[in-house]
């Protein structure tokens, strides 16, 4: 057992395949059937794509080419983000009927702690049932949930019985939950980390939970510590409704792949006066300057500087991207290119202090 944590009662809502639905829900013809938003030409992205089109393998970030290859008869509609910012309103209203501490995560999740609440409610698992239910009523649309004592475990709760379902994970089954998923389903593991946990013998949490925190930092760098944590069910991040802004960028995706640099520049000048005008608006500089660059063949590559000082002017990001434009010889053309400033003056340092290697939860929860 993990004793000393602090016992909060969290709820991750996730909005079901959203742009996708709400095109759905919009356009009667389009209920039932594969539905893809973003790009179908040669060029384009998937944004989101219908749980009836994720069974023919179509998903987001995937172009629209390979989703055509993979479902024929795939409906194409084009992004409508002012209408989903609309109807993600609409659902974070009823988030706040039910507790002031949301953290939307994006339009279409957010965090809820409801450790108290404006319902009275000391069953977590019974607001959730509400809240989903409310949004299928009031708003039409689908929702899941994840229920459990922090961020982690609820969203990866969240993703369990989807669609329009939920799953709590009470105090006492956190450690035999973690032990057992399957270390893809980690939030936090990705692609790339998955597989080097697989060469390293790590297939599920009780494999990772086996690993000493030595171990973790010496293969995963500082991820390692986070790692050895949250399998132990430790993750103290609280839910927090005004998330600090970490960076701010603006990309471009070009109609034919760019194969000179000068042509390059050009493009990099108007993605630098965007970057600095969202800068403005939002009343923030950087130190951190990154260099996003995606091939004809999509492997992606970045490149960053961090400077001395605060920036946000357009004309010093720029001088800052050609540099890194510059720093090595393309490997391949480009088809997308991309700014991002990070290291904000609007960021505070955050520690993490856990004294103990063994804490264990307390199990008056009442979810």
């Amino acid at each position: 057992m993990l004793e000393g944590l602090p016992i909060r009662k969290i709820i991750h809502v996730d909005m079901d395949a959203f742009y996708a639905s709400v095109e759905q829900m919009d356009n009667p013809e389009l209920r039932g059937k594969a539905v893809a938003v973003g790009g179908g030409g040669t060029r384009g992205v998937v944004s989101a794509a219908s749980y009836e089109a994720r069974k023919f393998g179509v998903r987001s970030a995937i172009s629209g080419a390979q989703a055509r290859r993979n479902c024929p008869h795939l409906i194409f509609v084009k992004p409508r983000f002012d209408r989903y910012s609309e109807i993600s309103k609409q659902v974070k209203k009823i988030f706040f009927d039910y507790t002031d501490l949301v953290e939307p995560l994006s339009l279409d999740e957010a965090y809820l702690d409801v450790t108290e609440n404006k319902k009275g409610n000391p069953s977590a698992s019974l607001l959730a049932k509400e809240i989903r239910d409310r949004i299928f009523n009031e708003v039409g649309l689908t929702a899941s949930a994840g229920i459990s004592i922090n961020k982690f475990i609820a969203k990866v709760a969240s993703d369990y019985n989807k669609p329009n379902g939920q799953k709590t994970v009470n105090p006492e089954e956190v450690l035999e939950f973690l032990e057992v998923l399957d270390i893809r389903k980690f939030y936090g593991v990705g692609k790339v980390t998955a597989e080097k946990m697989y060469q390293k013998g790590i297939f599920t949490g009780k494999d990772l939970k086996s690993k000493t925190l030595e171990f973790l930092d010496e293969n995963f760098g500082k991820s390692g510590r986070y790692y050895y944590y949250i399998v132990r069910g430790i993750h103290n991040s609280e839910v927090k409704p005004n998330r600090t802004r970490k960076s701010l960028a603006a990309e471009r995706t070009f109609n034919e792949n760019l194969s000179s640099e000068i042509f390059m520049l050009e493009k990099l000048e108007h993605i630098a006066e965007e970057v600095s005008r969202r800068l403005s608006k939002s009343k923030v500089a950087g130190k951190t300057v990154t260099l996003k660059i995606k091939y004809s063949d999509f492997t992606l590559q970045t490149r960053s500087k961090t400077l001395p000082y605060f920036i946000s002017d357009a004309s010093i990001i720029l001088e800052t991207a050609k540099d890194l434009l510059y720093q090595e010889k393309m490997s391949n053309s480009v088809r997308l290119l991309g700014i991002s400033l990070s290291n904000l003056n609007t960021e505070k340092s955050k520690k993490l202090v856990v004294k103990d290697k063994e804490v264990s939860v307390q199990l008056q929860f009442g979810f």
